[in-house]
This record gives C-alpha cells, sequence and structure tokens, in this order.
C-alpha cells in the first residue's frame, strides 16, 4: 500500500545496499524502483519521474554526478540524495552545487535518510502543482482520480446531460466545470444554482425567470439562469432538493429546451447542456417518491461519481502541497516545510468533510505558522474515535501496558509499522522510537 502516492528510485551497484535503502524507504509507506547503474537507469526510460531519486555517487561507469548532468541536460528536474562511502567535501561541495537536494555518508541513520526523502516529498513548494491537462484545476493521480478524468474526457465532448454523485466537498462543481471547459461550449456561459440555498417559492423564478407583475414585488421582467445559460451550461447542484412540484417544468425545459417564464405565455427556446450534482441517493427517492422517476432517468443520462478523500488518501500530499501554496501566497508568509509527521497525520485522518475540510485545515496551519514550517492546526483530529483511544493511551517507558497497546497498534495496523496507516503513526511515535519499544519488548521479530 502506498498511502503518500508518492515514488523513490534508487540506484546503487551495491545490491545488498540498494535493497536495504528500497526497504527503508518503503516501510515509510513510499513506493521504490531499483536500478543496478546509472546506465540502466537511463535505459529503462521510466514514463514518470520520481519524487525523489537516491543516487549513489560513485557508481562504476556513469557516476552519481554524471547521471545527474545528463538528467539536467534532458531537463528532467527531480530531488537527488547522494549516497556516498567516502564523504569528501570537495565531493559533497560539487554534488550539492549540481542541485543535490541533500548528502549523506554512509553508514547514515535510517531516520537521516527518511527526512531526506520526506524532505524531497514536500519542500519543493515553490514550484507549481501540475494540473492534470484537460481535468481544469483538479490535483490528483490515484486510480480514484483518474477515473474521474477519463469520464470527463469521454463526456465533455458530448452534450450529454451528466449526472455527478459524490460526498459534500469532493469537488463535483470542479469536475462540472472541467466538462464545460473541455466542451464545444467552453466559450459560452457556465452558469450555478444551488437547489438548496433558494427557497422553493423563488427557485422557479431563479431557473425559468418571470414578468413584470408576476407575484407581488416582480416590478420587472427578469431572465432565469436557462435563459443566461443559452449557447452554454447550466450546472444544478444540489439538484435533489428541487421540490417535486417544480420538477415537471424542469422535465420539459431538459427535453424540450423550452419553457415559460413565470407569470407568463411566450414560449422561450434554448440551447442548454445541463449538468446536475448531489450528495443524495437520487436512485433511494426514486423509489421513495420523493424525486420524479422520469426526471432522474433523463438527468442519469451519463452518470460518473466523484470518491471521497479517504478513498483516495494517496493524492493527500499533493492537495496539502497545493493549498499551501495557493494560500501562503495569499497570506504572504513564506512555507518551506512540512514535517514528516504532519503528512501522515493528514493522510491517515478520514475527512468528513473530503477536501473542502482539508483545504480549511490548511489554511488554518498556515495562520498558525510563523516560520517556514508548516505547524498543522487540526483540531478535528481530537473528534475522531480510533486514534483518540490510542493517543489517549499513548505508551511511555513506565508504562505497564505498553507491550499490549503496542501489540493492538500493530494488528490493527496490519503489522505495518512505518507509513501513514501504520501503527507509529497510530501511537503518535516516530517510526524508529515504535521499533526500539518493539525490541525493547521483544516484539521485533513478529512485526516489520
Amino acid at each position: 500500500m502506498n498511502p503518500t502516492g508518492a515514488l523513490a528510485y534508487v540506484v546503487d551497484d551495491d545490491v545488498s545496499a540498494r535493497e536495504g535503502v528500497a526497504r527503508l524507504i518503503r516501510s515509510a509507506g513510499v513506493m521504490t524502483k531499483t536500478f543496478a547503474s546509472g546506465e540502466e537507469f537511463l535505459a529503462s526510460g521510466p514514463p514518470k519521474m520520481p519524487s525523489c531519486l537516491v543516487l549513489d555517487l560513485n557508481l562504476p561507469g556513469l557516476s552519481g554526478l554524471d547521471l545527474q548532468q545528463e538528467l539536467a541536460k534532458s531537463g528532467v528536474q527531480v530531488p537527488i540524495i547522494f549516497l556516498s562511502g567516502h564523504g569528501d567535501i570537495p565531493t559533497t561541495v560539487r554534488a550539492l552545487k549540481a542541485g543535490a537536494t541533500n548528502f549523506l555518508t554512509k553508514p547514515f541513520e535510517d531516520e537521516d535518510l527518511l527526512n531526506a526523502v520526506q524532505q524531497c516529498l514536500t519542500s519543493d513548494l515553490e514550484d507549481q502543482v501540475q494540473f492534470d491537462e484537460g481535468v481544469g484545476n483538479m490535483v490528483g493521480e490515484s486510480a480514484g482520480f483518474r477515473g474521474v478524468a477519463n469520464a470527463i474526457q469521454i463526456v465533455a465532448p458530448t452534450d450529454a446531460a451528466v449526472l455527478i454523485q459524490g460526498e459534500t466537498g469532493t469537488g463535483k462543481e470542479l469536475v462540472a466545470r472541467a466538462i464545460h471547459d473541455r466542451s464545444s461550449r467552453s466559450n459560452r456561459p457556465f452558469i450555478k444554482v444551488n437547489c438548496a440555498a433558494i427557497p422553493a417559492t423563488l427557485l422557479e423564478s431563479e431557473l425559468f425567470g418571470h414578468e413584470k407583475g408576476a407575484f407581488t414585488g416582480a416590478f420587472a421582467q427578469k431572465l432565469g439562469r436557462f435563459e443566461l445559460a443559452h449557447g452554454g451550461t447550466l450546472f444544478l447542484d444540489e439538484i435533489g432538493e428541487i421540490p417535486l412540484e417544480l420538477q415537471p417544468k424542469l422535465l420539459r425545459a431538459l427535453q424540450e429546451q423550452e419553457f415559460e417564464r413565470l407569470g407568463g405565455n411566450r414560449t422561450i427556446q434554448v440551447d442548454v447542456r445541463v449538468i446536475a450534482a448531489t450528495n443524495r441517493n437520487l436512485k433511494a427517492m426514486v423509489e421513495e417518491n420523493k424525486f420524479r422517476a422520469d426526471l432522474y432517468y433523463r438527468l442519469d443520462v451519463f452518470p460518473l461519481t466523484v470518491p471521497p478523500l479517504r478513498e483516495r488518501r494517496q493524492d493527500i500530499p499533493l492537495l496539502i502541497r497545493y493549498f499551501v501554496q495557493k494560500h501562503a501566497g495569499r497570506m504572504g508568509r513564506r512555507i518551506e516545510r512540512i514535517p514528516t509527521e504532519s503528512v501522515q497525520a493528514l493522510t491517515s485522518y478520514p475527512w468528513p468533510g473530503n477536501i473542502r475540510e482539508l483545504q480549511n485545515v490548511i489554511e488554518r496551519s498556515i495562520i498558525m505558522s510563523n516560520g517556514p514550517e508548516l505547524r498543522v492546526a487540526m483540531p478535528e483530529l481530537n473528534d475522531n474515535p480510533a486514534p483518540v483511544a490510542l493517543r489517549a493511551q499513548r505508551p511511555s517507558g513506565s508504562d505497564p501496558n505498553e507491550r499490549a497497546l503496542i501489540l493492538q497498534a500493530l494488528k490493527e495496523a496490519n503489522g505495518q509499522v512505518g507509513g501513514a496507516d501504520g501503527a507509529a503513526a497510530r501511537l503518535g511515535f516516530k517510526r524508529t522510537t515504535l521499533q526500539s519499544r518493539m525490541r525493547k519488548y521483544n516484539i521485533a521479530r513478529h512485526f516489520q
């Protein structure tokens, strides 16, 4: 399992050292790929550059510095951690001047390497987060995200109605905008209506407009959202909240592309693509006679489900970086580093409020951070029952129940020590601290 979505490449001619480094990095929840030489690395033609490159300086043939220069010539920018058995100052200076992120001398402490890797993954906040081409201002690389991106690419060029389903805060409006931006209507209006935010008595007027004198207070003619969206896209958010009595008129507008303003008798023709979104189960509402079946099937031409953030955890570090960059710049703050523990805590949290809640937490954290390191201010974690129970019983050296608590955490983490979902994160320990306690209680041999 790779909770962070990060990928590290390890290049070392010593198979024992290479596999040892890779195993250590994987224990922190980061995927790895290994190469025995610089030539093998270049010949492999990797389709995706890693988040971090751990590179032995003294490789036979193409040295580590030579490989770094080859990558630079090709315009490839990747954070590099050099490993050397010599550690001479001139070589270190050359490597760092050439752009190395870090330089470690063998033998090194496990924690030093893991910290260097984490720095590569989280500290380069000045770079722009690259949005996936064609899916708007959306960030991600998980399977769930790719599924949504592919669906957008498929349906956008058509004029089909789209029903976007997903929990509150998952980014349904961003998906709707991405569909519009990739369609032939992209240079025409994108008009949105939040059906839950407008009183039922006013919603008909908002959608279809009204004539002067149609009701008390109608002092002038008003164009509805359907007319304003002519030639473009109408986004009906929270469609499950639309009153039953208004649904027949909406169905007619969708099917016939025509309607009358409230208080009028002139039929108005429009050319509108409709995208609807909801966090409710419309099919269940149909069965309960709370939503018209014919309207549901008219909207559900192309269903698209946006997964909750807890089902796309490997996107969380990317979203953290994006929101830090976005809000730090706006607030005039310079955040250069996000601690490993913070990334792990944010990745482990279930996020009931999804992306909207994550953005809120990051923005608050930036406000609380006075220096270059992000200080995560996340009181919502205290409402998460499982972690609270563990934190409340966080073991100490003198706790007689410590061994039992460690075993409990390891069991819940399926034996995983490091990483965002590992036992160390559940107990609030560093990975190396937990491993030390495990050795103390003679349980290290059972869980690696």
